[in-house]
């Protein structure tokens, strides 16, 4: 995350503010907590070898795509932290998908429910917007209702708590899994309620 931050030149208080919320979230310890500071700013300096990290998670997470998937997301968090998407930010995540061996189209997917989720939670009004909405569950406005609940049930299933802990997603992970199924949901409700199905 502190590489991604300090990749369009510095890092700002925006982006602090999600490394915090993420190490929140992941209730760390506060020995985990520290060791979570030191390494985000590791990533911050000059000279960090991002590709040694990058091999070295690649062989930690070996195939297990759910985590590959959470790690991208909460990158994708980072990269948006101060609302947009610096060019420079958005070179580095395809640099890591490519290393990590993630899959390109996804990673275009999480940007667009990332920027959404982000949107939503600027906004003064709790209840999500109908385009908002839509980019959450990354589908086109005349996507059908088949299409919604597809799209709904696969990210549903790729984000929820219980599924991902059966698949080895660790326990610090959890509340930032909980807080994206909820994100979904909010988004599904709101496309059925526009609707009426």
């Amino acid at each position: 995350m502190g590489h991604i931050s300090k990749a369009d030149g510095r890092v700002t208080k925006d982006e602090i503010r999600i490394a915090a919320r993420v190490m929140q979230d992941m209730d760390l310890s506060p020995q985990q907590r520290e060791a979570a500071k030191a390494l985000f700013n590791e990533g911050k300096e000059d000279g960090f070898d991002i590709y040694a990290v990058l091999s070295q998670f690649r062989r930690e997470v070996a195939r297990r795509t759910n985590l590959q998937r959470m790690f991208i997301e909460i990158l994708c968090f980072a990269a948006y932290a101060d609302g947009t998407l610096h060019p420079a930010e958005n070179r580095l995540l395809h640099l890591v998908c490519e290393e990590i061996g993630y899959s390109r189209y996804e990673l275009e997917s999480i940007l667009a429910s990332v920027s959404a989720e982000l949107h939503h939670r600027r906004q003064s009004d709790s209840r999500i917007s109908l385009d908002d909405a839509y980019s959450v569950l990354n589908i086109p406005e005349n996507a059908s209702e088949a299409e919604v609940k597809k799209a709904y049930r696969r990210l549903i299933s790729q984000h929820h708590p219980d599924k991902l802990v059966a698949k080895g997603l660790p326990e610090e992970m959890m509340k930032i899994a909980t807080q994206r199924t909820h994100e979904i949901r909010q988004a599904y409700e709101r496309i059925k309620e526009h609707r009426g199905f």
